[in-house]
């Protein structure tokens, strides 16, 4: 395949943030797959590293959006229009996501009465206590984290597809 013109690809910041992102959120799963049980040294190393991924995803994500908003993406390969349609879908749903998903984890800790630490950065409150409003969030939270296990799954589904299978450019945009 020959080599991609910078106007087909997505701009080094853009791809740099997009996994750095990735890698961020990968760390975040792991990290709570990995935490072990309440009280031990284990659940406090992992819980820390996953607010730290967490909110440092939101951070990106900010970035990202602001990138995005400053130099727009290449424009999209020609494709039937539901595809197009799957595709913006499934974008927006990981933007809100990567946006979403963080804030929601930050209440959940915050409304727990508990600020977010943040190794080497201090902690993060924003809002009080409210055990009742907590507990709904944090299966929000838990909800979508369950649900995004999918959603990234089919999008890195759809990029092997159109590399493999379609043999487009799709993928090699974002590498």
């Amino acid at each position: 395949m020959p080599a991609l013109t910078p106007q087909e690809r997505f701009s080094r910041p853009a791809i740099v943030l997009h996994w750095a992102i990735f890698l961020l959120v990968a760390l975040a799963y792991l990290a709570i797959e990995l935490r072990g049980p309440k009280g031990s040294d284990s659940r406090v190393f992992w819980t820390a590293t996953h607010f730290w991924a967490g909110c440092s995803v939101l951070a990106l994500s900010i970035v990202r959006v602001a990138w995005r908003g400053y130099k727009s993406p290449p424009a999209p390969e020609a494709a039937a229009p539901i595809l197009q349609l799957l595709s913006k879908a499934s974008h927006v749903l990981l933007y809100v996501f990567i946006i979403v998903q963080p804030i929601l984890g930050i209440l959940c800790v915050n409304l727990a009465g508990h600020p977010v630490a943040l190794a080497g950065l201090g902690s993060l409150t924003i809002v009080g206590p409210n055990h009742d409003l907590g507990k709904l969030v944090k299966e929000i939270h838990e909800t979508l984290g369950n649900v995004f296990y999918w959603v990234i799954g089919l999008h890195a589904l759809a990029a092997l597809w159109h590399h493999f299978i379609k043999r487009d450019n799709i993928l090699r945009r974002i590498i």
